[in-house]
């Protein structure tokens, strides 16, 4: 009853049922094959009943039940992207109902949304406005399911690493802009967003040089 569902910068989407991976070969098994130009992006197992969501850099996303995907010997179109230079930059597998959507732009800023805000529909559409995309904002970069229990860790390219409580972040609707999570510098840029569970041993560890503390700033 699990699945791996597998997607592509070019929105290109694949399940295969778990069981066909319980025979590895030395040289490992072909899981989907990636066209010229396209590349392979995530890698989700899922229960057979998850909703998918995809989100592209253009600030779009789309959601739909995973029963819309059947396991295929090739994959099938999970999203249209708007324009050639578009790209999906995210997927996650979620239970209805079970987590909240968050979104970060290249420029820091990022917001998290009620996954009811994002209606059901059949794959392969353009999808909805996820965030309002500034020249301020930047592109997307980031789209994960997060829950209250969790922490956001934002590491930019010169090796600062910011660590936000995702209870802090309020929901706010889709089309907004957010807030700003961190502070970049200079040329600096954001290189990973990652979630981790929050512990007591954590939340009392002390702060490690190169860390930068919580400099959330709601917008107006």
């Amino acid at each position: 009853s699990n699945y791996i569902v597998l997607c592509s910068r070019k929105g290109i989407i694949k399940k295969t049922t778990l069981e066909a991976y319980s025979r590895p070969r030395q040289n490992g098994v072909n899981a989907i094959t990636i066209k010229e130009g396209d590349q392979l992006l995530e890698a989700k197992l899922t229960n057979g009943k998850n909703d998918i969501m995809l989100a592209v850099k253009s600030g779009k996303a789309i959601r739909f039940p995973e029963e819309k995907v059947r396991p295929t010997a090739s994959g099938v179109r999970g999203i249209t992207l708007g324009s050639e230079d578009d790209e999906v930059i995210g997927m996650i597998c979620v239970e209805p109902e079970k987590a909240n959507v968050l979104v970060v732009s290249e420029n820091g800023y990022g917001k998290r949304s009620d996954i009811e805000d994002y209606r059901t529909t059949n794959r392969g559409g353009k999808g909805v406005k996820t965030i309002n995309l500034t020249e301020k904002t930047g592109s997307l970069i980031a789209l994960l399911d997060v829950t209250d229990d969790e922490h956001l860790m934002i590491i930019t390219r010169s090796g600062l690493t910011i660590r936000l409580e995702i209870a802090s972040l309020r929901v706010m609707g889709r089309n907004t802009q957010g807030v700003k999570l961190i502070n970049l510098r200079n040329d600096d840029a954001i290189a990973a967003v990652a979630k981790v569970s929050a512990s007591k041993e954590d939340e009392n560890a002390p702060e490690e040089e190169g860390s930068q503390e919580n400099e959330s700033i709601p917008e107006e």
